[in-house]
This record gives C-alpha cells, structure tokens and sequence, in this order.
C-alpha cells in the first residue's frame, strides 16, 4: 500500500504552526488560563488564520493523520485511568444512558428552534446545524438535503469550540482555581524510560488500527483506549504518559481546532458566534440540569455527569475529564454513546420531517 505524505513545504509550514501554538500555550500557562495547551494553542491559530492570514496558508490543510496519531496518545492515557470503578458503576448505566438519550432529542429540538426562529435559517440547515454531536455525519447528509454547508459547518465548529473554551472556564470559577494542566494529577511526573514510551506508541498504533478495521465510532480515541484499559485492567502493562506528552496532545488537537476558522469570513462568523453561543448556553443548562437529576439516583458525581453531557468533541471533552480526573472512561463512553445517538435521531428524525436526501430527491 502507497503512503502519500505531505509536500515538504506543508511538512515546514505544520512544524511553524505547532510551534507558534505551543507558545500560545506556554503563554496561556503562565497567565493562569484552563485548558492553557489546548486552549492557547487554539486561540493562536485561529488568530493566525481570521486576522493575520498569510499568504502561505491560503492553500495549506493541516495533516489530519498527524492529528490522529496524538489523539490516540489521548485515548491511552484515558484508558490507563479504566478501574474498577467504571465497572462498578455498570449497573448505573443504563440510567444515564436512557437520560442521554432524551438529552439528544430535546438538545436537537431545542437547537433547530434557535436557528429557524432566531436565526432565520432555512429548514434543512437549521435542522443539520442544530445536531448535538456527529459533526461529519450532520454536514454530509446536511449537504445531501441542500443545507447551506458553509453555515452548517461553522456552526458545528462552533458547538465544540465554544463548549470546550466554556465549560472549562466555568468550572475554573466554580472551582476558584484554574483547572486543565497536561492532564490534571495522572500524568507521569517520573522521567519515562524509552522502553516504556515505546509501549505507548505501539497501543495507540495498534489500538488505532484494529479499532479502524472494525469500524468502532471515533476509532482514533476508542481503539488505544480500549486496547489500554484493557491491557491495565488485566495487569498486563502499567503504562504513564508523560506530562510533556499529554501538553503535546493537546497543543496539536488545538491547533487543528483553531485552524478551521480558514476561509471564514467575518459577518458569517459574527452571526454564527452569537447564535452558537445561544445554542450552546441552552445545551449546557440542559446538561446541568439532567446531572442534577441523576446525581441523587445514581451517585455518580454531579461533575462527571456535567462533562458526560458537555455537548463537545469527544476528545476534547476526554481530555477536559482527564484534567479534572473526573473518571475520563465514563466520560468518553458517554460522548461516543452520544454520538451514535445523534448520528440515529438524526436519521429517523430526518425521514420523518422529510428533510433527508431521498425526501428531498422524491420533492425535486
């Protein structure tokens, strides 16, 4: 099989711009900011690509492959911290899972109410913009049914990035500290020899490839995630990611963030922001509000449920758990529950207001 790798100016241009993005994140470190490696990072290079643009950029797309690599670093470092307690809490479950479920219907009713009466969007692209989860999915068949794809896909970015940037900044005022260092109290702080960091690139690779073979949603995070639980649950192996790591992870996933800004003009990005931000408030005081319920019923903490419920990118929101050590397993299986769930409402959903692409062929 041919692998194509990227021209050496890309190679040069990623190298610059993960740079910059890890200033940014030593910057945001040191003013005491949450999330600072992510969250620094994704403000430089979304600055870099809405006010400064230069030219070089014009034609450049980051490596997603690249991307991948540490996002499956993520998913073994989520996967160290499966203990006894998810299993534990397995008969608690199927509780959470069925509020889940109630959560993505009425988040999707409530966003495509947002966007039709207060943004004046037309059916289709509301209905696909207002998906709590399943970016890729909602803009494929989004396009399929005539959604405008350049609203619809700013205002999915927009769904992970503010939630990501709010939900952390919240709890950093709730909690009267900054939360989100490389990955809270469970990164390595001992040197790590490089046998040992060898066995972590192995699980992810391995973790990434048996999980695409199979076609397990978010491969990237759940294959090294499972893989690692598995191998710490049987004792096999005892591994730990190094801080500095864990702070790389989240550099390069905040860049790939920052730099979907690419190509986005500023009234678009102006209107779509404050009905996100609409968007977004209501999801996560419906979140808050389904963890209240479920605190007294399952006493699972009410902020684990709170980021089970976030509405952000599973790897984001994993990594937001790991920094809190707010039981990241149970947090990424509820994001990718989620994510299944939506990526089925929303069909079922679409076929019966007809709004998916066959309804739209039969009326055309």
């Amino acid at each position: 099989m041919q692998i194509d790798f990227p021209p050496a100016r890309d190679i040069v241009l990623t190298g610059l711009i993960i740079t910059l993005g890890a200033a940014g994140g030593a910057v945001a470190e040191q003013l005491g900011t949450p999330m600072p490696w992510m969250l620094g990072a994704l403000f430089v290079s979304a600055l870099l690509v809405t006010v400064i643009r230069p030219a070089p950029l014009d034609s450049y797309r980051f490596p997603m492959g690249f991307r991948t690599f540490f996002v499956g670093l993520i998913g073994v470092m989520i996967g160290t911290q499966v203990t006894a307690e998810l299993v534990d809490l397995a008969a608690k479950l199927p509780l959470t899972i069925a509020a889940l479920a109630l959560f993505v219907v009425a988040a999707h009713a409530g966003n495509v109410a947002i966007f039709r009466r207060v943004g004046g969007y037309d059916r289709a692209t509301a209905f696909y913009s207002g998906t709590p989860g399943g970016l890729m999915e909602s803009i494929v068949l989004g396009e399929a049914a005539g959604a405008d794809t350049r609203i619809l896909t700013v205002q999915q970015f927009l769904r992970i990035i503010l939630v990501i940037v709010l939900v952390p900044t919240g709890l950093s005022l709730w909690l009267g500290q900054p939360v989100g260092s490389a990955a809270g109290g469970v990164a390595a702080t001992a040197p790590v020899d490089p046998g040992s960091l060898l066995l972590i690139l192995a699980t992810a690779a391995l973790g990434l490839a048996g999980a695409q073979r199979i076609r397990l949603p978010a491969a990237q995070l759940t294959g090294p995630l499972l893989l690692a639980g598995l191998a710490t649950m049987t004792g096999l192996l005892d591994l730990h990611l190094p801080g500095w790591m864990i702070a790389a992870a989240q550099v390069v996933i905040g860049v790939s963030l920052g730099l979907r800004f690419q190509g986005v003009d500023g009234a678009l990005l102006r209107r779509s922001l404050g009905l996100s931000c609409l968007s977004v408030a209501f999801m996560l005081v419906l979140g808050g509000t389904f963890a209240l319920i479920l605190l007294p019923l399952t006493g699972i903490p009410f902020l684990h449920l709170f980021i089970s419920f976030a509405p952000g990118g599973v790897t984001e929101m994993s990594v937001i758990a790991l920094s809190l050590a707010a039981n990241p397993a149970l947090v990424s299986l509820h994001h990718v529950i989620r994510i299944l769930m939506t990526v089925v409402e929303l069909s079922l959903a679409a076929r019966l207001f007809g709004l998916d692409s066959k309804a739209q062929d039969g009326a055309g």
